[in-house]
């Protein structure tokens, strides 16, 4: 298989959203190992995605939205069952459309999901952390609520050992020191429930540590940090 350089940024969202299919992806995956330009235009990808996927819980569409799709499909296969005038071998229209389509399907799907989600929530969050690891890869994101309540979610296995579990922590301000928001026993997304505390801002420091059960017996970060962040007030 060989992607054309106008068209690999094209094969690399469409690789990155799961919308080719699976000989397809193969494909790509394959290609991926020996083109450089190919690898570099799908991580290019998914750091684009990134943000969308992290912030956006999965939601199936409604059966609505696919009645929406099978009827503009029908529709464009009518229309291209009216007689055209051949297009030039050279002409780039064809892969203009392609690409346009499926942008526009996806941005629609991933609306769809992103208002679904929008709409569950009762409260939005005050602040947003993303926490990494030593590598810079995203770990954890957590939302706090400034209203005595969090919300962690796992992006990855931590392995805790034996008589260990992690504790999430916040720095409000130098003054207070680090906070304690909270122990993730199960080591799965919980909402945690904490104190009162000044209303998060910009910048806010977030961490998670491995402490040994039962958590921190100082009040204060004592074992290793697995992940930190900065918060970042949601537009």
């Amino acid at each position: 298989m060989t992607i054309s350089k106008e068209d690999m940024a094209r094969v690399a969202d469409e690789y990155v959203l799961g919308l080719l299919d699976d000989d397809e992806s193969r494909r790509v995956e394959a290609e991926s190992h020996k083109d450089e330009e190919l690898r570099d235009a799908i991580s290019a990808s998914r750091e684009r995605f990134l943000p969308l996927d992290l912030s956006v819980e999965e939601a199936m569409p409604s059966a609505s939205l696919w009645q929406r799709i099978d009827a503009d499909l029908s529709v464009a296969q009518e229309q291209q069952r009216a007689p055209v005038r051949p297009a030039p071998s050279n002409d780039n229209r064809v892969h203009v459309w392609k690409r346009t389509a499926v942008a526009s399907l996806a941005a629609s799907l991933l609306l769809t999901a992103g208002l679904g989600w929008s709409l569950m929530r009762e409260v939005d969050p005050v602040v947003i952390a993303i926490l990494l690891n030593d590598a810079g890869e995203p770990q954890a994101i957590v939302e706090d609520f400034s209203n005595e309540q969090a919300s962690i979610r796992l992006l990855a296995d931590f392995v805790v050992p034996e008589g260990k579990t992690m504790q999430v922590w916040t720095l409000p301000n130098q003054e207070t020191g680090p906070v304690s928001l909270g122990l993730l026993n199960e080591h799965r997304s919980v909402k945690l429930a904490t104190p009162s505390l000044p209303r998060p801002k910009d910048k806010q420091l977030y961490e998670i540590t491995l402490e040994q059960r039962g958590g921190s017996p100082t009040g204060r970060p004592t074992g290793p940090i697995l992940v930190k962040g900065l918060a970042k007030i949601p537009l």
